[in-house]
This record gives structure tokens, C-alpha cells and sequence, in this order.
């Protein structure tokens, strides 16, 4: 760790002690009184949730993977749909929530089906824009597997856009990263586009 990513988390911390202060001063300044009995915990409660909304922040990869690749002479499609996804839009501070459907080639090894919804959560788990979050699960898979290619979908519901702005109560943002032999080959790609949003769709 370089002397600037010590000073990222010193900072950090100094920030995490202030988080409830924070809190009960936005409280006041939206017209509330942080002191009446229906708000005095709030403050620490949403000190608390935003520190576990954004953990992301403070795992690492190789912590996350722990090692949990395994030699397999086995080169068809794995794939882990329907992995449920919550994260905060960076712009405003709302939840978007939905699936992540994964898929990838493997080259000479397997990385533990468990890891990959970790994965998921590491980067869900942070301020985020869902085409960042795409790509980030994609590269990460990737960069650690070393596979022939990776496939990432996202299905998401904004409540930035359900709760205010436009207001559209069913739109859905759909976002896609293919890596390898899943963007140089049409077929791996359809291949697996209809695996996971083809069954969605019936």
C-alpha cells in the first residue's frame, strides 16, 4: 500500500466517525428535528447502513477469491444468472436493484461458483453507475480467471428514475459487457444472451 491509499483510508475512517454529526445536520437542514424521539437513533442507523451499502469500498479481490481456483480439463459455458444485485446510484444516492447474469469459458482452470456472486456484491457495494458495474464484474472475472471470455449482464430497476425525474414506475436499464470468444464470437454470445434473457423473458 502506497503513502496516498494511507492517507485514502485514514481519511476514510476520520469520515466514518463524522457519519452520524452528518447525518443529523442534513436532518436539520431538510426542516427536521433531529432531537425528536422519532429520529434521535437515526443518525447512527443510517451511519451504519451506508457503511455496509458501500463495503465494497474496503474489500479486496484477492480476499474475496481466496484462492478458489481449481485445474478442470472443461472448456463448455459456465454461467450464474439471476444473482440478485443491490447498489446506490452515485448521482443521487437511490438504490438500483435487479440481476446479474455471468457467464464465462474457462481456460485450463474454474473459479468456485460461490466467488462469483462475492464478486457481484464487491462492486455493488459501492457508489455506482450500472454500466461502470458491468464492466468492473466483467474485467475483474477476467483479470483473476485468465478464461477465453467473460459475459455480464445487468438487469436493473432505478428508483432514481421510479421515485423522481420521470417517474417511469417500469422501466428496466439493461447493460452488457462480453470479453473474448463472447464479443469475437457471435454464437457464444447469442449462446448465452438467450440463456439468460430469453428464459427471463417467458
Amino acid at each position: 500500500m502506497n503513502e496516498a491509499q494511507q492517507d485514502i483510508l485514514e481519511s476514510q475512517g476520520r469520515t466514518e466517525d463524522s457519519l452520524p454529526e452528518l447525518v443529523r445536520q442534513l436532518l436539520a437542514a431538510l426542516g427536521e428535528n433531529p432531537n425528536r424521539e422519532g429520529l434521535q437513533d437515526t443518525p447512527s442507523r443510517i451511519a451504519e447502513s451506508l457503511r455496509f451499502l458501500t463495503s465494497g469500498y474496503r474489500m479486496r479481490i484477492d480476499e474475496v477469491l481466496n484462492g478458489a481456483f481449481y485445474s478442470v480439463c472443461y472448456d463448455e459455458m459456465v454461467i450464474v444468472k439471476d444473482i440478485e444485485l443491490f447498489s446506490l446510484c452515485e448521482h443521487h444516492l437511490l438504490p438500483f436493484f435487479g440481476k446479474c447474469h455471468v457467464a464465462y469459458v474457462p481456460e485450463k482452470k474454474v473459479i468456485g461458483l460461490s466467488k462469483i456472486p462475492r464478486i457481484v456484491d464487491m462492486f455493488a457495494r459501492r457508489l455506482q453507475i450500472q454500466e461502470r458495474l458491468t464492466n468492473q464484474i466483467a474485467e475483474t472475472l477476467m483479470e483473476q480467471l485468465r478464461p477465453q471470455g467473460v459475459g455480464v449482464v445487468v438487469e436493473a430497476r432505478h428508483l432514481c428514475m421510479m421515485m423522481r425525474g420521470v417517474e417511469k414506475q417500469h422501466s428496466q436499464a439493461v447493460t452488457s459487457a462480453m470479453l473474448g470468444v463472447f464479443r469475437d464470437q457471435q454464437q457464444t454470445r447469442e449462446e448465452f444472451l438467450s440463456l439468460v434473457l430469453g428464459a427471463s423473458r417467458t
